[in-house]
């Protein structure tokens, strides 16, 4: 059964048109996969969907009583409010039936209404009607219920009382999820659910979608995550909304075979009406040199024919895509070497006696849960941070380049131009150019860091990264907010780079395609296993 019926949907940002004759049918029984580049509209069309956004023109409707839970990005949440009070908040029909009872209550224990019969009977059969419906709506057991459902995130007792401004990313988007499964929606509106989580907080994130009683709608750049859950791909590109059936690899193969199958049936047409024109103008040449108006009127007529054939839209095979380029250089054999590396914000050591060896060449990558200590690493590495005990050696030669995750080390007042002017030492106009290869354009350039998207700002930090000559990088969740097509030139270019690299990422489908070394960092240590990603499972399963 269709949940959701959009039908020649527009809809503009200030002056820009998003998408202007949009259709889609939701299905109840189906995960869709809404993939696009950045820009393209996808969180404006699941903000649009939940009723958030009111369309310009066009039908968008939803089945009667249809419920609707939605993940934006970034998960708003009361900073003084803790993670129990958050969760429990979301039932607001609970919540109302509680407060009613509650005030009943305080009611019957008043003289003045226990002393008058009429008062008593009106005030218990209203006890008795909101306890029928506080027993419809799980009261009963929905302590027990949002318990669950905390502990399969991942949270412990003591984090309940954990107040929300002190939780990471992912620990916020986990949050949010909880929030959504207390009220089991009938459809689910993800936005980017993945980011920040570690890889255990994707596989719950997986068996979720996987197992749920309702449609989803999740936008992600999880390349792995989609190939796992979705049934169909809906790939929204230059305001139009197309669907494959499938998971997202055979949306990649589908997708190509109709942009080549298309070309060729453009190129057939094209030439068929450049001949047809030809034909046509050589009957009206004939007409007026041997003045014969029939021949004249044929070609006119022909013209007009012409005129009225279907054109086939010449498809773009090759997008533009970000113009990264990390060149490197030989460096050090040793680029890092840390031996006996501890480190403690408290009583319990968050890194204890690490020892690590990284040769020039090797593509390492860096995993384990949040919270583990991994980006502390790295500001350990930077010398942003001074370790308890222990030795961090970089090699002589060895320059490193840091992309942060949560791109810490952009300043938000700065415009892009100052930002690449002031960090190379350029003019505006090199500034400006390099700024046109990373996809941003001239009025995007002028303005402030501040009002970038997340996958922008990241565009930002790899220009900065170009410009660093750094032979050794260090990535903090680099694709975390990179769109799919620039995910794969990252892949592309690190697999070229004349230098080192160590990289911190959850992304398994990006870490399949780029390490050749596995170090998990788990309880202050470090484990190594050969190989990548798919290497790193099949190892830590025979354990």
């Amino acid at each position: 059964m269709i949940a959701v019926h959009l039908d020649n949907v527009a809809y503009t940002y200030i002056h820009d048109p998003i998408f202007s004759a949009l259709s889609w049918e939701i299905h109840d029984d189906r995960v869709s996969g809404l993939v696009g580049p950045n820009g393209a509209g996808k969180s404006t069309l699941l903000r649009l969907i939940a009723g958030e956004l009111a369309t310009e023109s066009g039908y968008l409707t939803r089945k009667p009583g249809l419920s609707i839970g939605y993940l934006p990005q970034e998960v708003p949440l009361d900073p003084g409010a803790t993670v129990w009070d958050q969760v429990a908040g979301a039932l607001t029909e609970l919540s109302r039936v509680e407060k009613e009872l509650h005030r009943v209550e305080t009611a019957l224990a008043d003289p003045v209404v226990y002393g008058d019969e009429g008062r008593l009977t009106r005030a218990l059969a209203r006890q008795e009607r909101l306890l029928d419906e506080y027993v419809r709506l799980g009261g009963p057991g929905y302590d027990g219920h949002i318990r669950s459902i905390l502990f399969n995130l991942g949270f412990d007792e003591a984090d309940f009382r954990l107040e929300t401004r002190a939780l990471s990313g992912g620990q916020r988007k986990l949050v949010g999820l909880a929030r959504l499964l207390v009220t089991s929606p009938q459809l689910l509106l993800l936005d980017e659910p993945d980011n920040h989580l570690d890889l255990d907080g994707k596989a719950f994130l997986e068996r979720l979608i996987r197992g749920y009683k309702g449609a989803v709608v999740i936008i992600s750049h999880d390349r792995y995550l989609l190939d796992l859950v979705v049934d169909e791909i809906a790939d929204l590109e230059d305001g139009r909304l197309t669907r494959y059936p499938g998971n997202y690899s055979e949306f990649v193969y589908e997708k190509q075979r109709a942009l080549l199958s298309q070309q060729q049936a453009y190129e057939a047409q094209h030439k068929q009406i450049t001949r047809l024109e030809e034909s046509a103008k050589r009957l009206m040449l004939w007409g007026k040199i041997y003045d014969n108006e029939k021949f004249s009127q044929r070609g006119k007529s022909m013209l007009k024919r012409i005129e009225k054939i279907e054109r086939i839209e010449r498809p773009t095979l090759e997008r533009k895509r970000m113009g990264l380029n990390l060149e490197g250089w030989r460096g050090s054999e040793k680029v890092l070497e840390i031996a006996g590396l501890t480190k403690s914000f408290g009583p319990e050591p968050l890194l204890a006696g690490l020892d690590l060896l990284v040769r020039r060449g090797e593509r390492v990558g860096l995993v384990g849960p949040n919270g583990a200590g991994k980006s502390v690493l790295f500001r350990l590495i930077l010398d942003e941070l001074a370790p308890d005990a222990g030795e961090i050696k970089l090699g002589p030669s060895v320059r490193a380049g840091y992309y942060a995750q949560r791109h810490e080390t952009l300043d938000p007042e700065r415009t892009l131009i100052d930002t690449i002017a002031y960090t190379a030492n350029w003019p505006e106009n090199r500034a400006v150019a390099l700024l046109g290869r990373f996809l941003f354009t001239y009025e995007q350039a002028r303005g402030r860091v501040k009002n970038l998207s997340g996958g922008e700002r990241s565009r930002l930090q790899m220009a900065l990264l170009m410009i660093s000559g750094a032979n050794f990088l260090l990535l903090d969740e680099p694709t975390n907010n990179l769109d799919i097509a620039s995910a794969e030139v990252l892949e592309e270019v690190l697999d070229d780079f004349d230098g080192t690299v160590l990289v911190i990422s959850h992304d398994r489908y990006f870490l399949d395609r780029t390490v050749d070394r596995i170090v998990e960092l788990d309880d202050g240590r470090l484990q190594e296993y050969l190989g990548n990603y798919s290497d790193y499972v099949e190892q830590t399963a025979k354990k």
